[in-house]
């Protein structure tokens, strides 16, 4: 059994053991499909990544993303933490300062160039969530109609049954343990931090296929909320969200529009190597 290179990185922070952790194959050719799926129920991380060769000739690498329980397309968190893993093992970009990587929803655009890695958000479906969808959530959540400030289905990959509510204070008091998957499909909530305050945005993940309560913090669902804002003309400037606060953890995701190009936006955090090493599989 080949030995294969292993990363266990902690994303969207400053602080080690503060973020979303990942774990990381860097070398994965061989594994099949169950050998991935059982290694990521292993690790009993939100999700676990595997490295290979990419198919497309612009790709620097090719990543395939698995929670303990399936696949999926696309995932923020595992894009910042699998390319610094690649780069921390001594992957090398074919454009300096820019990675390509390669997903089942084709490929994403990373910049490294700057003091904090973003990869550009991908195009995100947003449509009206659907009415009896909607009011299942708001009651089994408990929420006020009144502090809901708008709703959206987003898909961007993943998708997500998402609400901004008045506050970010209202945001943090929802009980995560009143909704969990398969019951109920991942739930984005969003609220703003008064002004003058440390972060713009408080986000919270709930119903989390991976089998926890809540998310520590979800690029991919920033991402869509992202555009969503955007759309609503509510992005003119760069924010700053928080995630994680309800479970202890202290994730910051930097979320950039482009000015000159309206469809661009950088989805930006920190990433912190914590363990390398080999692992058989």
């Amino acid at each position: 059994m080949p030995k294969r290179r292993f990363v266990q990185c902690d994303v969207f922070t400053e602080k080690p053991a503060r973020g979303n952790g990942l774990a990381v194959v860097v070398d994965s050719e061989g594994l099949t499909d169950t050998d991935m799926q059982a290694f990521a129920a292993w690790t009993n991380l939100a999700e676990t990544t595997f490295l290979l060769p990419p198919q497309d000739n612009k790709a620097d690498y090719r990543v395939r993303i698995f929670t303990p329980n399936r696949e999926m397309p696309f995932a923020g968190h595992p894009t910042l933490g699998s390319c610094a893993a690649w780069l921390h093992t001594g992957g090398q970009p074919k454009q300096s300062g820019q990675v390509w990587q390669e997903c089942e929803i084709g490929l994403v655009e990373i910049d490294n160039s700057g003091d904090v890695p973003g990869f550009i958000a991908p195009p995100t479906e947003i449509k009206a969530l659907d009415r009896a969808s909607r009011s299942r959530i708001v009651q089994a959540m408990g929420i006020d109609e009144s502090a809901i400030v708008s709703s959206a289905y987003l898909k961007n990959g993943p998708a997500w049954e998402a609400f901004e509510l008045d506050s970010a204070a209202r945001v943090l008091e929802i009980d995560s343990a009143v909704v969990s998957w398969p019951e109920f499909d991942s739930i984005g909530l969003i609220g703003a931090y008064p002004a003058g305050a440390e972060c713009d945005y408080e986000v919270r993940m709930l119903a989390p296929s991976s089998g926890m309560s809540e998310d520590p913090i979800t690029g991919s669902l920033n991402a869509a909320l992202a555009c969503w804002l955007r759309d609503r003309e509510n992005l003119s400037r760069s924010i700053i969200v928080s995630q994680g606060t309800r479970i202890n953890r202290e994730g910051r995701v930097f979320i950039t529009p482009d000015q000159d190009n309206p469809d661009r936006i950088l989805i930006g955090g920190k990433t912190q190597i914590l363990i390398e090493g080999t692992v058989d599989i």
